[in-house]
């Protein structure tokens, strides 16, 4: 209930000073670095795949064994490479981003508890 009532009115929280801060610029730097080169290299293999499949019709046809093709094969680590990724940017978070995000959200907190302090005083 105290969070909806935080949620509708002006809060004591300065959030645009806090996007300024500098753990919360570390934070989004250190959070941009690993998505956006991830997400471009992951964009390049999927449509590698896409483009093969469309045109490389004898190298996708290739049989590997019994009737295991590549493109069977690539298409399948189309998968195994999004969990992989997923299972990374799990890590990552947590080993990375959560502790920086945790300061933030604890600075944030003492905030929203010092101005509920404030409020019963008055």
């Amino acid at each position: 209930m105290g969070n909806s009532a935080h949620a509708s009115t002006p809060g004591p929280v300065d959030f645009v000073a806090e996007q300024r801060s500098p753990e919360f610029q570390e934070l989004r730097k250190s959070h941009r670095s690993f998505v956006f080169p991830v997400a471009a290299g992951f964009l390049i293999w999927y449509f590698a795949y896409v483009l093969l499949a469309a045109y490389a019709h004898d190298f996708m046809s290739i049989k590997v064994w019994g009737s295991i093709n590549v493109g069977l094969l690539l298409g399948l680590l189309q998968f195994v490479t999004t969990f992989g990724i997923t299972t990374w940017y799990v890590t990552y978070a947590n080993r990375r981003l959560d502790p920086q995000a945790a300061v933030i959200r604890q600075r944030l907190e003492k905030q929203i508890e010092e101005a509920d302090m404030n409020k019963e005083e008055v």
